[in-house]
Parts: C-alpha cells; sequence; structure tokens
C-alpha cells in the first residue's frame, strides 16, 4: 500500500541538488485508500504553497517581466518556484513537479531557470514542502542552436517545458512547446541527446528561428505526456490543432523512447469545444488516458475545468478517443470543509497542469499559478500553488504498474 505522508512538516525550502537525495522516514501508515465511500467526487486533501516562494541562494528572475504583477517587485532576488506544469510521483510521498518556461513567453523568461522541484504535501498541516530540486542543462552541447547562457543552463528563453515522465531509469522526458520537441535529462538534469522534433508540427517560435512555416499556434506544444505502463511507449499530446486538422482536435503521437523516435501511430482526442485547451495526460493503463480539459478563465470566468478519462479504442469508430467525464473540478464535495472553504469546493483557476493517480480511488490535482500573473482566489492577490487530493465514487481500475 503506498504511503502518502502524514508526519509534521519538513522544512519548507532547502537548498540546492543535494536535498534530492534526501531519505525520507515516513511515519505510520497513511494512505488514501479505504475510508467511507463516496457517491461523488470529494474533496479528501488539500495543500498550498505560498505564491511567493523561491529557490534560495538563487539568482535574480522577471527582470524582463512587465504588466501587473500584483504588488511584487521586479525583478525577484531568487527564482520563483512556480509555475507547475508536470508532475511525476516518487512514490515515497515526495514529487517530482515541473516548472514551465516562466513569465509565459520566449521574450520574458530569459532569466527564469528551466528546473524540477521535489516537493511533498503535507495535508494534515495543508503545507507543501520544498526538498530541493534540479535545474535542466545541455552541457555535452546536444541543442544545436545558440542557448541563452553560454554556460548552457536552459532558461524559458530557450524550451518552454510543459510536461514530464520519469521513466525506470530515473530519468526524464519532458515535452516542450516551442518545438514542439521531447527532451531526455539524465537525473541530474542534463541533456541526453537532441531535441526530437514532430514532423509536419512547428511551433511559432521555431518557425522564428528556422524560416519553416508554423503550423501550430504558440504555447500549444506537447502539454501531455503519458507513459505506458510498461514503459516501453509515451504518448505526446498536443494542446493545440495542427493547421489542416479539424478545430478542436488535438493529437496523441507514440513515441519509441529507446529508439528515440515516433512509431507513426497517433490518435486524435476531440475537445468539448475549439476554444479549450488540455492541462495535462497522463495514462491509467495501456489503454486509458487522463486528461485535464479546460477553458482560459479564472476565478468568477472560471467554468469549464474537467477530468476526462479518454480511451484509445474507439469502441464508436468515428476515429476519435473515447471520452467520460470524471471530475468536475468547479463542482466538488467538501464536507469537511478542507482549506477553509465551503462545503462545495472550486478549483477556479486559468491553467491547472498537473495531475497524477494516487491510488485506485484518489487522484491529485493542482494548477500553474503562472507568479506572479494569475488571481483565480482573490482579484488582485496572485494566487498560490493549490495541491489537492479527490476521492472517486468508484475505482478507475489503474495498471499497477502506474501506481508508485
Amino acid at each position: 500500500m503506498r504511503r502518502i505522508i502524514s508526519s509534521r512538516p519538513l522544512g519548507r525550502v532547502v537548498a540546492g541538488t543535494s536535498a534530492l537525495a534526501l531519505v525520507l522516514t515516513l511515519a505510520g501508515n497513511a494512505s488514501f485508500a479505504g475510508g467511507p465511500k463516496v457517491s461523488t467526487p470529494t474533496l479528501t486533501g488539500f495543500a498550498a504553497l505560498p505564491a511567493a516562494t523561491f529557490v534560495p541562494g538563487s539568482e535574480p528572475s522577471g527582470s524582463l517581466v512587465t504588466g501587473n504583477t500584483n504588488g511584487y517587485a521586479t525583478p525577484f532576488a531568487d527564482q520563483p518556484i512556480q509555475g507547475f506544469s508536470g508532475i511525476a510521483d516518487n512514490g515515497d510521498g515526495t514529487f517530482d513537479v515541473l516548472s514551465d518556461n516562466g513569465y509565459g513567453n520566449i521574450t520574458n523568461s530569459a532569466d527564469f531557470l528551466l528546473r524540477v522541484h521535489r516537493l511533498a504535501p503535507v495535508f494534515t498541516t495543508g503545507a507543501v514542502d520544498v526538498l530541493g530540486g534540479i535545474n535542466l542543462t545541455d552541457p555535452a552541447g546536444h541543442v544545436s542552436w545558440e542557448l541563452t547562457r553560454e554556460d548552457r543552463v536552459l532558461t524559458g528563453a530557450d524550451f518552454d517545458v510543459e510536461s514530464i515522465v520519469k521513466a525506470a531509469d530515473g530519468t526524464y522526458w519532458i515535452g516542450d512547446e516551442f518545438g514542439p520537441y521531447l527532451l531526455h535529462f539524465d537525473r541530474a538534469g542534463r541533456l541526453l541527446s537532441a531535441p526530437v522534433p514532430l514532423d509536419g508540427v512547428v511551433a511559432p517560435e521555431t518557425a522564428a528561428r528556422t524560416g519553416v512555416p508554423a503550423t501550430l499556434g504558440s504555447s500549444k506544444g506537447f502539454e501531455g505526456l503519458a507513459a505506458s505502463p510498461d514503459g516501453r511507449r509515451l504518448y505526446a499530446m498536443l494542446e493545440g490543432t495542427v493547421t489542416g486538422d479539424t478545430a478542436g482536435h488535438l493529437r496523441i503521437n507514440e513515441f519509441d523512447p529507446q529508439r528515440g523516435t515516433y512509431t507513426g501511430k497517433r490518435y486524435t482526442y476531440r475537445l468539448e469545444a475549439p476554444n479549450l485547451a488540455i492541462g495535462d495526460a497522463i495514462s491509467i493503463d495501456r489503454h486509458r488516458f487522463l486528461v485535464i480539459e479546460r477553458d482560459g478563465g479564472q476565478g468568477a470566468g472560471a467554468v469549464i475545468k474537467r477530468l476526462y478519462v479518454a480511451d484509445k479504442r474507439d469502441r464508436d469508430n468515428d476515429g476519435l478517443l473515447d471520452k467520460t467525464l470524471l471530475v468536475d473540478l468547479m463542482n466538488i464535495a467538501n464536507p469537511k470543509r478542507l482549506g477553509g472553504f465551503g462545503t462545495t469546493f472550486t478549483f477556479p483557476f486559468q491553467t491547472i497542469e498537473n495531475v497524477v493517480i494516487l491510488d485506485e480511488r484518489t487522484v491529485a490535482v493542482l494548477n500553474d499559478n503562472n507568479f506572479p500573473f494569475s488571481t483565480g482566489r482573490r482579484a488582485g492577490v496572485a494566487e498560490d500553488n493549490e495541491w489537492i487530493a479527490i476521492k472517486l465514487p468508484a475505482s478507475l481500475d489503474p495498471d499497477k504498474r502506474l501506481l508508485k
């Protein structure tokens, strides 16, 4: 039975890469399995990382940020721990969480260092502990074009990393939006091979560098990345529609990580409306994915924030993944009033980009707070990174190999 940290909080911030070697002593045998059954998706855990949380002793960031920063003066003295866009479960109560390109685009994120953070939610206290992290780098020179920094530390002006899979050997496959590319990093965050493009799909950022016409909208690359239960295949899901495809249809391309090439197999996911977007996609088993689908609203303007189960088997033979609504994130039962909220909990954030399966009946969802810009809870107040656990009325029946 998997265990979730339920002891007192660890130190809020642990500096340096060495923290990744930290051995946690887990208290008790806490789990989300068991307990009373629920008849509707129900909040069973809430934790939050304050918006203004930074990597101590790091580097200044945000010197190119413009616009409303909701009261935070720029540049920041350190790198903010924000923008969570992908999550991988370590199986010990800790999670590796990916920050995206920084401040929203290639022009304002050159001093934002791309990073994987190691975090642990402590649902008994409502805190999220920061246990360290690694910067993403390219010391071997696998990127053939000029990078922002001579030391080849990767920044938000180089890639917009949005999705992550942690392989059995501890390496990371990461999906990017500027290519879109698949990137393979070792456990220390060093790029292991050249970025892998997707034939026929070109983001505006790559078009500007290469002169090849763009076939995809900006920030519409690999928002989802799922691993098959045996680890032999990855499924890279675009956030936007490719030029020439039906509006609202998103491609999912199968990739062979051992060979480092696409297999040629492709699936299609249909959004509920063309103006919506996906926030993440992970595997449930060899046939099914768990997909976040959302609108671009926040606060009172947030309407569609949902989790769907999408099935490759296409039982109605319409050429699209079959979809079943699993959770409406704007209507979650909260009988214990967790987080200080009412008996109906909403997740009213503009960007919700992280989902992970905790056990057969429980999933966790995290927002991307776009620090310092997004204000989903209160107007004019930069939102925290919130981490919620949701118990389901019925088992997902996930492949056991995908549960840590």
